[in-house]
């Protein structure tokens, strides 16, 4: 006897809910239309059959059959020696809809998205310190847009909409697709009205009663603070329209042009800074330019080369108030040329044990 519940891969218990999600997974994956393996995908198509019937799930369950003395080759929608039979307009499992099931196989169904514009993609280049506190820029592009004459209707202006002859006004059209399982009669979206149901009277002389036309287009594009080389910023709806339906959207790739002087290390800035033995030793204060203006830099008596000082609050806004730290690596330079004065008072600190 055939075990359906394994063959789905499911439990004896299952719902119709998980037998259903399961059958779905397996004809995916082995229809033939898609290059699967045939046999699998009868003998998922033949399991389900069954177990999706709560009647004949349960004499198959009672009497490892369809009924008493039954197998499960003949009835109304059955498979013969042939393979397949008695499947019309998807409903061939006695009352089981599989053009919820293989709509999206054959790019119909009830579960068509609605019709919605191309995305488009733009490169924007903007320097350091824009990138850290955020800018807007204004750039022109070139892409298909609701026509401002028709505002996307495609009607000549004042004129008047009919119904839709291709579809009788439904805004759908039905298609009869041939498959392994038979003959399945699919909806479409109407090509001619778009899914409105409704064309003009009179098509507008701009877009030819398109509704959309090709334009260059101003677009106001907002940097955030802090965004980071190749991040990309969404303009949801700037991409290209399409008549009676969503404008895509819009992409565009920040690139970040590098700073002379800092680096990025997550929210903090960080530099080198030169420093004289010198100072290095006695301390002094160095004037250092941030994205903010100048500060003085006080530099501790003492330090080494390879220490880091932090100025806080100077680096990269996040979390709106708070922003990361600069970080400051010291590089103390050791002279390579000594003066003869030089060479004696650095005696003088050697004999000091200096």
């Amino acid at each position: 006897m055939k075990d359906y519940y394994k063959t789905l891969g499911v439990d004896k218990n299952a719902s119709q809910d998980e037998i259903k999600k399961a059958f779905r997974t397996l004809a995916h994956k082995h229809h033939p239309d898609k290059g699967g393996d045939e046999k699998k995908f009868k003998e998922a198509s033949e399991a389900y059959q069954i177990l999706s019937d709560e009647k004949k799930r349960k004499e198959y369950d009672t009497y490892g059959s369809a009924g008493p003395g039954q197998g499960f080759g003949g009835g109304q929608g059955g498979f013969d020696a042939s393979g397949f039979s008695g499947f019309q307009g998807g409903q061939g499992f006695d009352g089981v809809d599989l053009n919820d099931i293989f709509g999206d196989f054959f790019g119909g169904g009830r579960r068509e998205q609605a019709r919605r514009g191309r995305d488009i993609a733009v490169d924007l280049e903007v320097s350091f310190s824009e990138a850290i506190f955020g800018v807007e820029h204004k750039v022109r592009i070139t892409k298909t847009s609701a026509c401002d004459t028709c505002h996307g209707s495609g009607a000549k202006p004042g004129a008047k909409m009919k119904e839709c002859a291709h579809c009788k006004g439904k805004g759908r059209t039905q298609e009869t697709v041939r498959t392994i399982l038979g003959t399945f009669a699919q909806e479409r979206e109407c090509a001619t009205c778009h899914g409105s149901g409704k064309v003009p009277e009179e098509k507008c002389a701009v877009c030819k009663g398109a509704g959309v036309a090709r334009k260059e287009e101003q677009i106001t594009i907002r940097v955030p603070a802090g965004i980071q080389n190749g991040e990309q910023v969404r303009l949801a709806g700037a991409g290209e329209a399409i008549q009676n339906g969503k404008a895509g959207d819009l992409y565009v790739r920040v690139h970040v042009a590098p700073h002379k002087v800092f680096h990025r290390e997550g929210h903090n800035l960080v530099m080198s800074l030169n420093v004289k033995l010198s100072d290095a030793l006695l301390g002094a204060e160095y004037p250092v330019q941030t994205l903010d203006g100048e500060i003085k830099l006080k530099v501790p008596k003492g330090v080494s080369s390879g220490e880091v000082l932090r100025v806080r609050e100077k680096g990269v806004p996040f979390d709106t108030k708070r922003r990361g730290d600069i970080l400051i690596k010291l590089e103390v330079k050791t002279p390579t040329k000594l003066s003869r004065t030089a060479e004696k008072l650095i005696e003088d600190l050697r004999k000091e044990g200096i």
